[in-house]
Protein backbone atom coordinates (compact mmCIF):
# COMPACT_ATOMS: atom_id res chain seq x y z
CA UNK A 1 0.00 0.00 0.00
CA UNK A 2 2.75 2.56 1.04
CA UNK A 3 4.14 1.48 -2.29
CA UNK A 4 0.67 2.66 -4.01
CA UNK A 5 0.58 6.08 -2.36
CA UNK A 6 4.29 6.84 -2.91
CA UNK A 7 3.88 5.70 -6.86
CA UNK A 8 0.85 8.38 -6.49
CA UNK A 9 2.45 11.32 -5.47
CA UNK A 10 5.78 10.79 -7.65
CA UNK A 11 2.63 11.34 -10.55
CA UNK A 12 1.21 14.04 -9.23
CA UNK A 13 4.38 15.62 -9.08
CA UNK A 14 4.51 16.44 -13.28
CA UNK A 15 0.62 16.79 -13.35
CA UNK A 16 0.72 19.68 -11.21
CA UNK A 17 4.41 21.22 -12.83
CA UNK A 18 2.20 21.06 -15.90
CA UNK A 19 -0.73 22.87 -14.72
CA UNK A 20 1.53 25.51 -13.09
CA UNK A 21 3.94 25.70 -16.55
CA UNK A 22 0.99 26.03 -18.31
CA UNK A 23 -1.17 28.54 -16.24
CA UNK A 24 2.00 30.55 -16.24
CA UNK A 25 2.27 31.01 -19.47
CA UNK A 26 -1.15 31.48 -20.71
CA UNK A 27 -1.79 34.18 -18.22
CA UNK A 28 1.33 36.15 -19.22
CA UNK A 29 0.35 36.17 -23.03
CA UNK A 30 -3.23 36.98 -22.36
CA UNK A 31 -3.53 40.45 -23.58
CA UNK A 32 -3.39 43.74 -21.31
CA UNK A 33 -1.30 43.49 -17.90
CA UNK A 34 -1.93 44.36 -14.00
CA UNK A 35 -1.45 48.09 -14.54
CA UNK A 36 -3.17 48.83 -17.44
CA UNK A 37 -6.27 50.83 -16.57
CA UNK A 38 -7.97 53.36 -17.48
CA UNK A 39 -6.19 55.95 -15.76
CA UNK A 40 -2.71 56.52 -17.46
CA UNK A 41 0.36 55.62 -15.70
CA UNK A 42 3.17 57.68 -16.36
CA UNK A 43 5.91 55.19 -17.47
CA UNK A 44 8.55 55.88 -15.12
CA UNK A 45 5.75 54.44 -12.21
CA UNK A 46 4.88 51.84 -14.03
CA UNK A 47 8.40 51.13 -15.06
CA UNK A 48 9.24 51.43 -10.83
CA UNK A 49 5.81 48.86 -10.81
CA UNK A 50 7.35 46.32 -13.19
CA UNK A 51 10.64 46.08 -11.30
CA UNK A 52 9.22 45.69 -7.97
CA UNK A 53 7.27 42.76 -9.34
CA UNK A 54 9.82 41.28 -11.37
CA UNK A 55 7.62 41.94 -14.69
CA UNK A 56 10.60 43.87 -16.31
CA UNK A 57 12.46 39.99 -16.19
CA UNK A 58 12.58 38.02 -19.56
CA UNK A 59 9.71 35.66 -19.83
CA UNK A 60 12.27 32.94 -19.03
CA UNK A 61 13.56 34.37 -15.47
CA UNK A 62 10.06 35.28 -14.32
CA UNK A 63 9.07 31.29 -14.82
CA UNK A 64 11.98 30.20 -12.36
CA UNK A 65 12.09 32.60 -10.14
CA UNK A 66 8.13 32.14 -9.84
CA UNK A 67 9.39 28.12 -9.33
CA UNK A 68 12.00 29.09 -6.56
CA UNK A 69 9.38 30.98 -4.58
CA UNK A 70 6.82 28.25 -4.95
CA UNK A 71 9.12 25.38 -3.65
CA UNK A 72 9.56 27.93 -0.04
CA UNK A 73 5.61 28.07 -0.27
CA UNK A 74 5.72 31.53 -0.88
CA UNK A 75 2.59 32.31 -3.68
CA UNK A 76 3.68 35.85 -4.20
CA UNK A 77 2.37 39.40 -3.55
CA UNK A 78 -0.80 40.17 -5.21
CA UNK A 79 -1.03 43.08 -7.68
CA UNK A 80 -4.83 44.24 -6.61
CA UNK A 81 -4.28 44.26 -2.79
CA UNK A 82 -0.62 45.59 -2.24
CA UNK A 83 0.90 44.79 0.68
CA UNK A 84 -0.93 41.76 1.19
CA UNK A 85 0.18 38.17 -0.17
CA UNK A 86 -1.52 35.01 -2.20
CA UNK A 87 -1.07 33.29 0.99
CA UNK A 88 -3.11 35.49 3.50
CA UNK A 89 -6.01 36.01 0.66
CA UNK A 90 -6.42 32.18 -0.18
CA UNK A 91 -6.54 31.89 3.53
CA UNK A 92 -8.66 34.79 4.19
CA UNK A 93 -11.45 33.59 1.92
CA UNK A 94 -10.81 29.42 2.36
CA UNK A 95 -13.18 28.58 5.29
CA UNK A 96 -16.22 30.21 3.82
CA UNK A 97 -15.74 28.34 0.19
CA UNK A 98 -14.26 25.65 2.68
CA UNK A 99 -17.62 25.07 4.63
CA UNK A 100 -19.48 25.73 1.61
CA UNK A 101 -18.00 22.99 -0.52
CA UNK A 102 -18.59 21.04 2.86
CA UNK A 103 -22.05 21.48 3.08
CA UNK A 104 -22.54 21.00 -0.95
CA UNK A 105 -20.93 17.84 -0.35
CA UNK A 106 -23.26 16.27 2.49
CA UNK A 107 -26.13 17.66 0.72
CA UNK A 108 -24.76 15.35 -2.46
CA UNK A 109 -24.28 12.35 -0.54
CA UNK A 110 -27.56 12.39 1.29
CA UNK A 111 -29.41 13.12 -1.52
CA UNK A 112 -27.92 11.00 -4.15
CA UNK A 113 -27.12 8.14 -1.72
CA UNK A 114 -30.54 7.64 -1.08
CA UNK A 115 -31.90 8.57 -4.53
CA UNK A 116 -29.41 5.59 -6.02
CA UNK A 117 -29.80 2.98 -3.32
CA UNK A 118 -33.89 3.26 -3.50
CA UNK A 119 -33.50 3.45 -7.61
CA UNK A 120 -31.48 0.24 -7.13
CA UNK A 121 -34.14 -1.83 -4.95
CA UNK A 122 -36.32 -2.11 -7.57
CA UNK A 123 -34.89 -1.81 -11.09
CA UNK A 124 -37.09 -1.01 -14.52
CA UNK A 125 -39.62 0.23 -12.50
CA UNK A 126 -41.62 3.59 -11.27
CA UNK A 127 -39.20 3.46 -8.40
CA UNK A 128 -36.15 3.43 -10.58
CA UNK A 129 -37.21 5.73 -13.33
CA UNK A 130 -38.29 8.58 -11.51
CA UNK A 131 -35.40 8.95 -8.67
CA UNK A 132 -32.67 8.70 -12.69
CA UNK A 133 -34.97 10.89 -14.51
CA UNK A 134 -34.73 13.65 -11.40
CA UNK A 135 -30.79 12.58 -11.93
CA UNK A 136 -30.27 13.28 -15.05
CA UNK A 137 -31.69 16.72 -14.64
CA UNK A 138 -29.56 17.61 -12.28
CA UNK A 139 -26.90 17.07 -14.41
CA UNK A 140 -27.94 18.73 -17.10
CA UNK A 141 -28.95 21.82 -15.15
CA UNK A 142 -25.58 24.50 -14.61
CA UNK A 143 -25.50 26.10 -11.61
CA UNK A 144 -25.76 29.60 -13.21
CA UNK A 145 -29.21 28.50 -14.04
CA UNK A 146 -30.14 26.36 -10.88
CA UNK A 147 -29.12 29.07 -8.69
CA UNK A 148 -31.09 31.70 -9.38
CA UNK A 149 -34.23 30.06 -10.45
CA UNK A 150 -34.10 28.46 -6.16
CA UNK A 151 -33.76 31.90 -4.94
CA UNK A 152 -36.57 33.23 -7.85
CA UNK A 153 -39.05 30.50 -5.98
CA UNK A 154 -37.49 29.79 -1.81
CA UNK A 155 -36.30 33.10 -1.69
CA UNK A 156 -38.53 36.21 -3.50
CA UNK A 157 -41.92 34.37 -4.38
CA UNK A 158 -42.36 32.08 -1.05
CA UNK A 159 -39.87 34.42 1.18
CA UNK A 160 -38.38 31.19 2.98
CA UNK A 161 -34.66 31.52 2.28
CA UNK A 162 -32.30 34.33 2.13
CA UNK A 163 -31.11 34.88 -0.79
CA UNK A 164 -27.51 35.99 -0.42
CA UNK A 165 -25.18 36.03 2.82
CA UNK A 166 -23.24 33.67 4.39
CA UNK A 167 -23.45 33.14 8.11
CA UNK A 168 -25.50 36.50 8.67
CA UNK A 169 -29.39 35.47 8.73
CA UNK A 170 -30.41 32.33 9.76
CA UNK A 171 -31.04 29.53 6.61
CA UNK A 172 -28.92 31.69 4.31
CA UNK A 173 -26.80 28.56 3.26
CA UNK A 174 -29.27 26.06 2.31
CA UNK A 175 -30.04 27.75 -1.09
CA UNK A 176 -26.05 27.97 -1.94
CA UNK A 177 -25.07 24.62 -0.70
CA UNK A 178 -28.57 22.94 -2.69
CA UNK A 179 -27.38 24.94 -6.09
CA UNK A 180 -23.54 23.59 -5.66
CA UNK A 181 -24.22 19.85 -4.40
CA UNK A 182 -27.38 19.39 -6.46
CA UNK A 183 -25.25 18.42 -9.89
CA UNK A 184 -22.89 15.94 -7.25
CA UNK A 185 -26.10 14.10 -6.17
CA UNK A 186 -26.80 13.36 -9.55
CA UNK A 187 -23.81 11.89 -10.16
CA UNK A 188 -23.91 10.15 -6.90
CA UNK A 189 -27.37 8.88 -7.32
CA UNK A 190 -26.23 7.11 -10.94
CA UNK A 191 -23.30 5.41 -9.25
CA UNK A 192 -24.74 4.23 -6.24
CA UNK A 193 -27.28 2.61 -8.56
CA UNK A 194 -24.87 0.86 -10.49
CA UNK A 195 -23.36 -0.47 -7.71
CA UNK A 196 -25.74 -1.41 -5.87
CA UNK A 197 -27.18 -3.10 -8.94
CA UNK A 198 -23.73 -4.78 -9.04
CA UNK A 199 -23.81 -5.89 -5.45
CA UNK A 200 -27.31 -7.20 -5.68
CA UNK A 201 -26.62 -9.63 -7.90
CA UNK A 202 -23.61 -11.40 -6.62
CA UNK A 203 -23.86 -15.01 -4.91
CA UNK A 204 -23.24 -13.67 -1.04
CA UNK A 205 -26.66 -11.57 -1.44
CA UNK A 206 -28.09 -14.30 -2.29
CA UNK A 207 -27.41 -16.39 0.34
CA UNK A 208 -28.16 -14.11 2.86
CA UNK A 209 -31.56 -13.96 1.61
CA UNK A 210 -31.74 -17.87 1.73
CA UNK A 211 -30.76 -17.26 5.55
CA UNK A 212 -34.05 -15.84 6.17
CA UNK A 213 -32.61 -12.41 6.66
CA UNK A 214 -34.89 -8.95 5.93
CA UNK A 215 -34.38 -7.29 2.71
CA UNK A 216 -33.57 -4.30 4.75
CA UNK A 217 -30.75 -5.98 6.49
CA UNK A 218 -29.55 -7.46 3.36
CA UNK A 219 -28.76 -4.00 2.25
CA UNK A 220 -27.97 -2.53 4.75
CA UNK A 221 -25.50 -4.74 6.02
CA UNK A 222 -24.38 -6.82 2.80
CA UNK A 223 -24.52 -4.63 0.57
CA UNK A 224 -24.66 -0.96 0.90
CA UNK A 225 -20.47 -1.80 1.78
CA UNK A 226 -19.62 -2.91 -1.78
CA UNK A 227 -22.57 -1.33 -3.43
CA UNK A 228 -21.22 2.33 -2.23
CA UNK A 229 -17.43 1.85 -3.44
CA UNK A 230 -17.83 3.85 -6.42
CA UNK A 231 -19.32 6.60 -4.53
CA UNK A 232 -16.36 6.46 -2.05
CA UNK A 233 -13.76 6.38 -4.92
CA UNK A 234 -16.10 9.95 -6.37
CA UNK A 235 -16.06 11.63 -3.14
CA UNK A 236 -12.43 12.41 -3.24
CA UNK A 237 -12.57 14.41 -6.51
CA UNK A 238 -16.38 15.76 -6.05
CA UNK A 239 -14.69 17.57 -2.82
CA UNK A 240 -12.00 19.17 -4.87
CA UNK A 241 -14.71 19.49 -7.68
CA UNK A 242 -16.64 21.30 -5.27
CA UNK A 243 -13.78 24.28 -4.12
CA UNK A 244 -13.00 24.70 -7.69
CA UNK A 245 -16.33 24.95 -8.99
CA UNK A 246 -17.92 27.45 -5.95
CA UNK A 247 -16.75 30.19 -7.90
CA UNK A 248 -20.48 30.86 -9.60
CA UNK A 249 -22.26 30.05 -6.81
CA UNK A 250 -20.14 32.51 -4.64
CA UNK A 251 -20.53 35.49 -6.77
CA UNK A 252 -24.73 34.39 -7.46
CA UNK A 253 -25.62 34.16 -3.33
CA UNK A 254 -22.61 36.53 -2.22
CA UNK A 255 -20.15 34.39 -0.62
CA UNK A 256 -17.13 35.76 0.82
CA UNK A 257 -15.21 33.07 -0.34
CA UNK A 258 -12.28 32.28 -2.60
CA UNK A 259 -13.97 32.45 -5.69
CA UNK A 260 -14.46 36.48 -4.93
CA UNK A 261 -10.24 36.76 -5.00
CA UNK A 262 -10.01 34.39 -8.06
CA UNK A 263 -12.91 36.69 -9.74
CA UNK A 264 -11.62 40.05 -9.29
CA UNK A 265 -8.05 38.50 -10.22
CA UNK A 266 -9.18 37.24 -13.44
CA UNK A 267 -10.69 40.89 -14.25
CA UNK A 268 -7.46 42.71 -13.14
CA UNK A 269 -4.92 40.61 -14.51
CA UNK A 270 -3.42 39.62 -10.97
CA UNK A 271 -0.99 37.13 -12.08
CA UNK A 272 0.11 36.04 -8.82
CA UNK A 273 -3.45 35.38 -7.34
CA UNK A 274 -4.81 33.48 -10.73
CA UNK A 275 -1.64 31.09 -10.46
CA UNK A 276 -1.76 30.66 -6.29
CA UNK A 277 -5.54 29.82 -6.68
CA UNK A 278 -4.56 27.40 -9.55
CA UNK A 279 -1.55 25.59 -8.02
CA UNK A 280 -3.84 25.15 -4.77
CA UNK A 281 -6.60 23.75 -5.96
CA UNK A 282 -4.61 21.85 -8.15
CA UNK A 283 -2.88 20.65 -5.34
CA UNK A 284 -6.31 19.88 -3.47
CA UNK A 285 -7.73 17.90 -6.92
CA UNK A 286 -4.57 15.57 -6.54
CA UNK A 287 -4.55 15.05 -3.00
CA UNK A 288 -8.46 14.44 -2.60
CA UNK A 289 -7.80 11.66 -5.50
CA UNK A 290 -5.42 10.07 -3.72
CA UNK A 291 -7.31 10.07 -0.46
CA UNK A 292 -10.52 8.76 -2.14
CA UNK A 293 -8.19 5.63 -4.08
CA UNK A 294 -6.85 4.89 -0.71
CA UNK A 295 -10.63 4.09 0.94
CA UNK A 296 -11.71 3.26 -1.96
CA UNK A 297 -8.93 0.04 -1.86
CA UNK A 298 -9.91 -0.06 1.95
CA UNK A 299 -13.15 -0.74 1.29
CA UNK A 300 -12.66 -3.46 -1.75
CA UNK A 301 -10.77 -6.67 -0.34
CA UNK A 302 -9.47 -7.35 -3.98
CA UNK A 303 -8.02 -4.01 -4.46
CA UNK A 304 -6.75 -4.09 -0.97
CA UNK A 305 -5.05 -7.67 -1.55
CA UNK A 306 -3.83 -6.08 -5.20
CA UNK A 307 -2.08 -3.04 -3.66
CA UNK A 308 -0.59 -5.24 -0.71
CA UNK A 309 1.60 -7.34 -2.86
CA UNK A 310 2.26 -4.67 -5.15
Amino acid sequence: MWRFVGGRLLQAIPVILAVITVTFFLVRIAPGGPFDSEKAVIPEVKAALEAQYRLDLPLGQQYLAYLSDLARGELGPSFKYPGRSVNELIAAGLPATAELGAYALLVAVLLGGLAGVFASLKPNSAQDYIPMSVAMIGICMPTFLLGPLLVLVFGIHLEWLPVSGWGDMPGDKILPSLTLGAAYAAYIARLSRAGMLEVMSQDYIRTARAKGLPEWQVVTRHALRGGLIPVVAFLGPAFAGLLAGSFVVETIFQIPGLGRFYVQAAFNRDYTMILGTTVFLSTLIVLFNLLSDILAAWLNPRLRAQYGEA
